[in-house]
Formats: structure tokens, sequence, C-alpha cells
């Protein structure tokens, strides 16, 4: 894996990553307190994104393989970042809303665990450089 990020100019890049599969761009930008125009996402955004995405992907994945009837995932994801630069994330709380028919709260359980014990990358280093990573989540069955 690899990234090229190019400035545009101000507060303002995008990156350009090369994976196995191709190549993906994102634009990234500074909120206007930082002197961008808060045209994108930050830096930091796309990290808390990323936590996000990477353990829904997981969760996800996990509950089909199991065979659970899931029909959609969504979760919020709030932080805490230290009061002083430079300014990291400190705490990362991930609330999922799981939805699907005859869900089985121990196959959740199970998966939520493997995730972020295991699977999720994005999640699993941040907490290995001292993020407090917590979850929790809500079924709800249709």
């Amino acid at each position: 894996m690899q990234a090229t990020i190019q400035w545009l100019g101000n507060k303002r890049f995008v990156g350009h990553t090369e994976y196995v599969e191709g190549e993906h761009s994102l634009i990234m930008d500074a909120p206007t307190q930082f002197g961008g125009k808060n045209s994108a996402p930050s830096p930091m955004e796309v990290v808390l994104a990323a936590a996000g995405t990477c353990a829904s992907m997981d969760v996800t994945s996990i509950l089909t393989q199991a065979r659970q009837d899931i029909r959609d995932c969504k979760v919020l994801l709030t932080s805490e970042r230290s009061k002083t630069p430079p300014t990291v994330f400190t705490a990362i709380h991930m609330h999922f809303d799981i939805y699907g028919k005859d869900l089985s709260e121990k196959q959740v359980d199970r998966a939520l665990a493997l995730t972020f014990e295991k699977y999720c990358s994005v999640s699993i280093m941040l907490a290995e450089s001292g993020v407090t990573i917590s979850w929790d989540y809500t079924l709800h069955q249709a």
C-alpha cells in the first residue's frame, strides 16, 4: 500500500492511494479555525471515519458469515482529544445500531469482540497507540 499527497493550495490536499485492486483519491481540508475552507474532511475526521468503517466492515462480515440475517449497520463515533498539541485522540466510542431479523445477541457480542480484538486494523492500531476504544450496540429486530 502506498499514498501520494498533493497540495491543492491553502490547506486543501488530495491523497491518492494505491493498493491491491486499484487507485483511489480523497480530498482533505482544514476547518476554517485552522485556515482552511472546511470543504472536505480533515485528516483527523478521516481517521475517525476509517476506524468506524473498518469496524463496520468486520462486524457485518462476521455476522454474515455466522448466517445472521443482518439488513443494516450504522455506527455513531464520538471521540475525545487531548487538550494540548498534538491534539491526538485519547478515546473513541462506537455505538452500533444493527438491524436484522432474528439476530442473536451472542453472535453480535462475538462479532464485536473479534472485530476489536483481532480484525479491525485501524481500531487496533489506534488502541495500541494509547487510544481508549469502547463500543456498545442496540439491536433492531425486523
